[in-house]
């Protein structure tokens, strides 16, 4: 097994190479116009990734998840969702290493097998970086009104959270 995964890359380009010329196409002006594009496409994106880490370390910084997680408590402890989740619920569609390390934190402190352990993992496991996917995606395409996006993968976001805390509960 370790043999045919050391040799899957060779092999890919090795077909790339024999179909770009089997197809007489010039295979490595192919690959330099896509690097350049690739180039383009990262230079696009780079305001849009710089505001999002800016933004999630405010947040972090200034203290807001921990306010925001103490406000829902109230509410989220009538429906029995435990409180320690709220970090990650908040952050998880905002930043995918933010929601890293307070998912890491969580495991750390609670255990992983632990209610509040599995809940976070499953959490992590079938949410999105949702405003993360979406900013990048809109940056690129450049579509100016995204609620028609923003509103169901926040909906799907909530329903794999509340999924989540009902089946582990």
């Amino acid at each position: 097994m370790n043999y045919i995964s050391t040799m899957i890359i060779p092999i890919i380009i090795s077909i790339i190479l024999l179909v770009g010329l089997k197809e007489k196409k010039k295979v490595y002006d192919l690959f330099i116009d896509g690097a350049k594009e690739g180039v383009k496409v990262t230079f696009r994106l780079f305001p849009t990734l710089i505001g999002i880490f800016l933004a999630i370390h405010m947040l972090r910084s200034s203290g807001l998840i921990d306010f925001l997680s103490n406000v829902l408590s109230n509410v989220t402890n009538l429906f029995n969702i435990p409180s320690e989740i709220l970090p990650l619920a908040i952050i998880k569609p905002i930043s995918g290493s933010g929601s890293m390390a307070i998912a890491t934190d969580i495991m750390a402190h609670f255990g992983p097998d632990s209610n509040i352990g599995m809940i976070a993992a499953t959490i992590m496991g079938s949410s999105e970086t949702t405003f993360y996917v979406i900013a990048l995606y809109m940056s690129v395409v450049k579509v100016k009104d995204s609620r028609k996006v923003v509103i169901p993968a926040i909906i799907a976001d909530l329903a794999s959270i509340i999924s989540a805390v009902i089946f582990l509960s």
